[in-house]
């Protein structure tokens, strides 16, 4: 493993360690994470259909451009809830999502459309999505990365990736997955 993918490495287990801190404190998550292969599979063509409005986005508004990732993944794990067999072969989830209200309206459009939430309930979803993407931001600035590098690239993509994954983990959890050890004696 070279250097680069070394730092990148290192960052998403920084990352994935203070989101699910944070949330595990929240109680938005249980303790033991859930694990949705079905969901994960389809991390690269979000990835791909996503970084060109993200990253145009992160100059100005790195918190929207980072928490946006955040939102597809709690409506991805709507999406395996409600219908996996129907929604599994699609393709288009980010851009169908980002097409409901436009890019800017992303949040809105996953808290209340996909996900049903309104008044104080949306209001803490979205809450919750913000100091999340604010934390991965704080974790980018630390690092003290130069912008436009490989590594630069490297751990955005992952911070990306980690938020994706945290918004599956909360998503599962707010439609009553909960992840507890089981006890075999």
């Amino acid at each position: 493993m070279d250097n680069t993918q070394e730092l990148v490495k290192g960052f998403g287990e920084r990352v994935r360690n203070d989101l699910m801190g944070f949330l595990v404190g929240k109680g938005a998550v249980d303790a033991h994470l859930p694990e949705c292969p079905d969901v994960e599979e389809k991390w690269p063509e979000i990835a791909r259909s996503y970084l060109p409005d993200g990253a145009r986005e992160f100059k100005d508004y790195p918190v929207v451009s980072l928490g946006w990732m955040m939102f597809v993944g709690m409506a991805m794990a709507w999406h395996w809830d409600t219908d996996w067999e129907a929604n599994s072969s699609r393709t288009d989830y980010y851009t169908a999502l980002r097409d409901m209200r436009g890019y800017d309206n992303m949040d809105e459009a996953v808290v209340e459309d996909v996900l049903g939430c309104k008044g104080e309930e949306a209001e803490k979803v979205t809450t919750l999505v913000s100091e999340c993407a604010a934390r991965v931001y704080s974790l980018l600035l630390h690092d003290k990365v130069e912008p436009g590098t490989e590594v630069a690239f490297g751990v955005y993509v992952t911070a990306l990736h980690q938020l994706y994954l945290a918004g599956v983990a909360v998503g599962l959890k707010s439609l009553g997955y909960h992840m507890t050890p089981l006890n075999n004696s």
